[in-house]
């Protein structure tokens, strides 16, 4: 948050996305709005209850909806495999499949933005 507020003159981002939905990452992309700005999410948040007033006193805006990743999914797989498109912008961090837990473990600890598991 405080990266945000200082790359944006003290003022906050026009516009955030979370994709996580944890109660954390909720507060967190908040946090990262100006007054006036908005927040979207996709998915389903777990365990993450918001007042508000909250959000009134913040004037922030907070919009978000499910996230069909399945219906999806296939097609975005077969255009990566075919090579049409380049998900690395996105993993940083490659790893077998049997070490997936170091993986989450690297995008907790923010030394990877995204891990790609191979079989």
């Amino acid at each position: 948050m405080a990266r945000v507020k200082e790359l944006t003159g003290g003022v906050g981002a026009d516009s955030v996305l979370e994709c996580v939905g944890m109660k954390e990452s909720m507060f967190q992309a908040l946090n990262c709005c100006r007054p006036g700005g908005s927040m979207g999410f996709v998915g389903v948040p777990h365990g993450v209850e918001f007042d508000g007033t909250q959000l009134f006193y913040a004037q922030k805006n907070m919009l978000g909806g499910p996230a069909p990743v399945r219906r999806f999914l296939p097609h975005l797989i077969d255009l990566i495999l075919k090579r049409e498109i380049d998900p690395g912008k996105v993993f940083d961090l490659e790893l077998p499949l049997a070490d997936a837990a170091e993986g989450y473990r690297a995008m907790d600890e923010r030394r990877a933005i995204k891990t790609l598991l191979r079989v």
